[in-house]
């Protein structure tokens, strides 16, 4: 099989071995609460992106297996207070629909209510978002356009803002999606199903259903719900759950069906620092009910950890989500996010082949890099990676630093900067919301320095530098166990800043991601 070379290189974890088979998963990132749809033998898949600006990401298959981010349905948050980050809050599990010639994404806001989008080339423009329906605890919509030229959304509820975390209620929608009406609650078992969410909203072989995860995000299950009208009732049974597999938490994503009648499914695992991760799994209907994965001993599904590949898109090439980044643009790729809505000033113009990042002060109130909007951030991609940056402070200014930061409830990061008597200096410093702390330092007698985070099994990071061309050594800190941050996996990434607004910018060249 052709091997796809791109910006992106080798990706650090590659699904398909070449041999008609796939492993799981295939997205070893934070693609978390994803969905998927297939439009005409191609697949679109976007997920949850809470506050990290751009969001909505839209990432594009031919097979199922290997993807690659193609761009993001929102380019700005237009909410207020998004100059600094809102962590956890803004976008929650989106669904993804084709109706009509044009692109849809349904999003949840728990604070707002729920938002919609549309488009008629996913990897384009998408229009300004509209707000269906207002009410704080709103999440998980899902539409759903029935023959008859009807239309409805299922959505779910959020206990930390409703109070409601058991019940799911479908609304009568306007069919061009701007208006929902009041509804009904369809499903409310909180003994045998407990926290339900995430609804998606299907029709086939004329019973309505709806694929909603229940039991919580680390241990919970997925279910599915049957009912011959859109309003039940509906009968519920569990179609998936871990079984004696290692995969915990097995739910939450999208059903697709493919033209020669094969079923699968795309769900999350929460893997702790890495995020929630994205499985594919083989669907079985057996008298219209689905059963995902491969039986287990009762009968339900337990998720496959190594499958044959979906009749789909055969020959493509072997892809995966951009890593590395060469900037040879002088901009960041589409796989980099930051805190907030970004600013011009972060980014000032330089010669093409590197990015400058200016070294902005935080925001005040702010104690520690982790309310700081200007990180330039990317996910995980893989259980163990390299990644490596060259760095050029000589336009730095004193009290300034940049450089590669490991970011989530804890982080750390090594950088290179000026003391307030101009003195450069390279620094190790791990931190916290609260606090951050020096760990170690030294002092540099050049302006150019090479560095390096290398993440093992268990997001174990340890640090290294180097001089012009020389050998990479060691940070004397010992390693740092990275963290998730408020619903999303650890990142990695760039940062620059300054103790003032009178600040200096840092010239960062290629960004290399290896295994």
């Amino acid at each position: 099989m052709e091997r796809e070379e791109s910006e992106s290189g080798v990706s650090p974890w590659m699904p398909d071995p070449g041999d008609g088979t796939y492993r799981n998963p295939v997205l070893h990132a934070d693609y978390s609460d994803p969905d998927v749809i297939g439009v005409n033998g191609d697949f679109y898949m976007t997920s949850s992106s809470f506050h990290h600006i751009p969001g909505l990401p839209i990432l594009h298959s031919r097979d199922l297996v290997n993807w690659r981010l193609i761009g993001h349905a929102l380019r700005r948050m237009p909410l207020p207070g998004y100059g600094r980050p809102q962590h956890g809050r803004g976008v929650w599990a989106p669904s993804i629909r084709h109706h009509a010639g044009k692109f849809w994404i349904f999003y949840g806001d728990p604070d707002v209510g729920i938002f919609m989008t549309t488009a008629e080339d996913p990897a384009g423009e998408w229009s300004p978002l509209h707000l269906v329906q207002a009410g704080k605890g709103l999440i998980d919509p899902c539409p759903l356009w029935d023959e008859d030229g009807r239309a409805y959304l299922v959505h779910a509820f959020a206990e930390s803002r409703s109070g409601i975390r058991d019940k799911l209620r479908v609304c009568p929608m306007d069919p061009d999606g701007r208006r929902i009406g009041e509804g009904r609650i369809v499903f409310d078992d909180p003994v045998n199903h407990p926290t339900i969410e995430g609804p998606k909203f299907y029709k086939r072989n004329g019973y309505y259903y709806i694929f909603a995860p229940a039991g919580g995000v680390p241990q919970g299950w997925q279910t599915v719900l049957r009912a011959s009208n859109p309003y039940g009732p509906y009968e519920d049974r569990i179609v998936l759950r871990q079984g004696g597999s290692p995969v915990n938490g097995p739910h939450q994503g999208g059903w697709v069906e493919l033209e020669n009648g094969e079923s699968w499914f795309l769900h999350f695992q929460d893997k702790d620092a890495y995020g929630r991760i994205v499985h594919l799994q083989p669907v079985a209907w057996e008298n219209d009910w689905p059963r995902i994965g491969e039986p287990g001993a009762d009968g339900v599904g337990t998720p496959v950890l190594r499958f044959r590949k979906p009749a789909a898109g055969v020959g493509s090439p072997v892809a995966a989500p951009a890593a590395t980044d060469e900037f040879a643009a002088g901009r960041p790729g589409l796989q980099w996010q930051w805190q907030a809505n970004p600013s011009p000033e972060w980014t000032p113009p330089g010669p093409a082949g590197g990015l400058r990042l200016r070294a902005m002060p935080l925001p005040e109130g702010a104690a520690t890099l982790y309310d700081a909007p200007h990180l330039l951030l990317q996910k995980f991609p893989a259980p163990a990676f390299e990644a490596t940056v060259e760095l050029d402070v000589a336009a730095l200014k004193p009290g300034d630093e940049a450089g590669l930061v490991v970011f989530g409830f804890r982080h750390a990061r090594l950088a290179a900067g000026r003391a307030r008597s101009g003195d450069r200096f390279l620094a190790y410093t791990e931190g916290d919301p609260a606090d951050e702390r020096v760990l170690w330092r030294m002092p540099l007698t050049d302006d150019r320095i090479g560095l390096r985070v290398s993440v093992a099994e268990g997001a174990v990071c340890r640090f290294a530098y180097r001089s012009a061309g020389g050998p990479f050594r060691p940070v004397d800190a010992g390693p740092f166990e990275a963290a998730p941050g408020r619903w999303v996996g650890a990142k990695v990434g760039l940062f620059a800043a300054g103790a003032d607004g009178d600040a200096g910018y840092a010239a960062f060249g290629p960004f290399r991601v290896t295994p």
